[in-house]
């Protein structure tokens, strides 16, 4: 969360995906940072254990909030 909001702070469009245990850290993060209502996308935990179809399978599914994220900035 911390690098998006740089990056976004510095004219960088960022799309910040998170897992479901670190919603509440991605909220607190993004109001130490200034942006409280900064979007970010949340895809189901864990990602660390599943295979190369498994991550496609999970990217596919984020990517139309990844790429409405984006757009609308």
């Amino acid at each position: 969360m911390h690098d998006g909001i740089t990056l976004e702070r510095n004219g960088v469009p960022t799309a910040v995906i998170c897992t479901e245990p670190f919603i509440s850290s991605g909220k607190a993060m993004s109001k130490i940072g200034g942006i409280p209502d900064y979007p970010f996308v949340v895809v189901p935990h864990p990602l660390g254990s599943l295979s190369i179809d498994q991550l496609r399978e999970r990217a596919m599914q984020a990517a139309p909030e990844v790429l409405k994220i984006l757009l609308a900035r």
